[in-house]
């Protein structure tokens, strides 16, 4: 049984690690007054130990297949996440919700494409200036990592890498994903106090209280965990969501083990489009099939068997796994080695990124503050951090901007994919001229209509 026992015992490593961030999260004031949640925490210290050899022997790699499939549980978890029930007044304002989630939207498909662009050029430049022969595909990455997270910068680099000859994509890819995350909340939570200090936040209400800060509830706190679906004698509640995610991510499988066969050997545009249905874009199929699973389950009136509450709890575990995986993931020998141009392009995505959501989120009609950290933090971890910083300026979710990100998190598939689905998971294969014509463009028309959209004053 010896042999069963490596992996168990990675995880259970990466898991106690949230422990310890969570006791040093409760304990030193600095680090609660710039809000740094316990999973990136636990990251960090895992990162550190598994460098100085303190981590039992394991390494880096060992919590790679963790970063990836916490990823695609998380995204295929919120699908999974049923309607909540809408009363008189929230049905009368989902016309606004619709269009301030097209805003963001635009924003984000703005940001994939130009953290792409300025990824290329940063890297050209630093190969010019250096006489080093990285390939621009690594800058180009980064806005996998930042803009759309772990999950799918190593999806993307594991093909990038293994099928189309781009050295350390992957690396690289995990690399801009971690920072995407500091960056948010280095830049977010700053930006946060600021505008509750200058009161130009929506929801006066908003404080940061005993229990935001130390990120632990007081006893007397009540907060619901979720409803109670099976009967304990039968089979536990959480056990029972688990299975229900357990056999869309079975059938996703299947699907792709079918589907890859047939699509092998097909081409497009010159591209073998069996690289489409590999396994490493199983985010995207798990999407799919999820979508489908639940419009079975409220077709058959079964919708009731699926507790949002409990749902979204898994949604949150996996992402906080996620987190914590993807900086445990980092090799500090290729990090020491390419610091320099990596760190440059992260400092220019971030300061491109941050003036295109709060730049354009200055013409808003209404909510410009909670909406332009919003979109800043979905642009750089996840639509899990850029929710995290709303709830900053936003704690009870007054603002429609929670709802907001529930048609973001939909809009951005079809807004973006002719980017996600046609392109980038086989980038290298298009010639430059190409790539930039196209990228370039989605940038522009996203800005004119934006542009359109603040003249009328429609959001």
């Amino acid at each position: 049984m010896a042999s069963t026992f490596p992996g168990v015992i990675a995880f259970s490593f990466m898991v106690s690690l949230i422990l310890a961030g969570v006791g040093i999260r409760a304990r030193i004031k600095w680090i609660q007054s710039a809000l740094i949640p316990a999973s990136l925490l636990a990251g960090i210290f895992g990162f550190v130990l598994i460098n100085l050899d303190l981590s039992f022997g394991l390494v880096n790699t060992d919590f790679t297949a963790f970063a990836f499939h916490f990823f695609t549980l998380s995204f295929m978890s919120l699908v999974l996440t049923g309607k909540e029930h809408n009363t008189a007044e929230e049905t009368s304002s989902l016309p606004a919700v619709t269009r301030g989630g097209t805003w963001l939207s635009i924003v984000w498909v703005m940001s994939l494409v130009l953290q792409a662009l300025v990824g290329l050029v940063v890297i050209t430049l630093y190969n010019q200036l250096s006489g080093n022969e990285l390939s621009h595909f690594l800058g180009m990455i980064a806005t996998h990592g930042f803009t759309q997270g772990p999950g799918q910068a190593l999806a993307l680099g594991s093909i990038w890498q293994g099928e189309l000859g781009i050295k350390n994509a992957v690396d690289f890819g995990l690399i801009y994903a971690s920072a995407g995350f500091v960056v948010a909340f280095v830049v977010g939570v700053p930006f946060a106090r600021f505008a509750i200090r200058k009161g130009i936040h929506f929801n006066k209400t908003a404080r940061i209280d005993d229990e935001f800060l130390e990120g632990i509830l007081s006893p007397d706190s009540h907060v619901s965990a979720g409803r109670q679906i099976t009967h304990p004698a039968n089979v536990d509640s959480l056990t029972f969501h688990l299975a229900i995610l357990g056999l869309a991510y079975m059938l996703t499988d299947q699907y792709l083990k079918f589907a890859q066969p047939l699509a092998d050997g097909a081409s497009l545009g010159g591209v073998n489009m069996g690289l489409i249905f590999s396994h490493n874009l199983f985010f995207f199929h798990g999407l799919i099939i999820c979508v489908i699973l639940r419009s079975v389950i409220d077709r058959f009136g079964l919708g009731h068997l699926i507790d949002n509450d409990s749902q979204k709890r898994i949604t949150g575990a996996s992402v906080d796994l996620m987190v914590v995986a993807t900086i445990m993931s980092i090799q500090f020998s290729l990090l020491s080695e390419y610091l320099v141009p990596i760190s440059l392009t992260c400092i220019v995505i971030s300061l491109f990124t941050a003036a295109l959501c709060f730049g354009f989120g200055r013409f808003l009609h209404s909510y410009r503050i909670e909406r332009s950290l919003t979109v800043f933090g979905c642009c750089t971890g996840s639509t899990g951090s850029g929710l995290l910083l709303l709830r900053i300026l936003d704690p009870d979710l007054s603002t429609p901007i929670a709802k907001e990100l529930a048609f973001f998190n939909i809009a951005i598939l079809f807004l973006g994919f002719h980017i996600l689905m046609m392109m980038a998971p086989i980038l290298p294969s298009y010639d430059l001229v190409t790539i930039c014509a196209v990228y370039l463009g989605t940038f522009l028309v996203g800005a004119v209509v934006l542009t359109v959209i603040s003249k009328k004053n429609i959001v």
